[in-house]
């Protein structure tokens, strides 16, 4: 199983950006996906998170601001993200607990860095 990220980049304050990430490989079951965001000498952070069964969860610091979704076919999770801050500046990953050939397991993409400009 393997989660591709994308949707990065280099946005001033206010501005907007879209996150993908897809998984791909022998999956059988998608429990939850989330977004994590992580900056250099601090632990990774939950910023939002999705169940199969469409429930969300959001970091308060991105309450508002941040909306989290899913294409079950796809399986794929957005993170669309609004009103951009500075301190939202950080490396995102996705991670899914996914079932696959392993049983339940939390499989993580690579990074993608958001750079919040003022």
């Amino acid at each position: 199983v393997q989660l591709q990220a994308s949707g990065g980049g280099l946005v001033q304050v206010g501005g907007s950006l879209r996150l993908s990430c897809t998984a791909s490989g022998t999956i059988f079951s998608i429990n939850n996906m989330g977004w994590y965001r992580q900056v250099p000498g601090k632990q990774r952070d939950l910023v939002a998170i999705i169940t199969g069964g469409g429930s969300t969860n959001y970091a308060d610091s991105v309450k508002g601001r941040f909306t989290i979704s899913e294409d079950n076919a796809k399986s794929t999770v957005y993170l669309q993200m609004n009103s951009l801050k500075p301190e939202d500046t950080a490396v995102y990953y996705c991670k899914g607990r996914i079932y696959a050939d392993l049983g339940w397991h939390d499989y993580w993409g690579q990074g993608t860095l958001v750079t919040v400009s003022s």
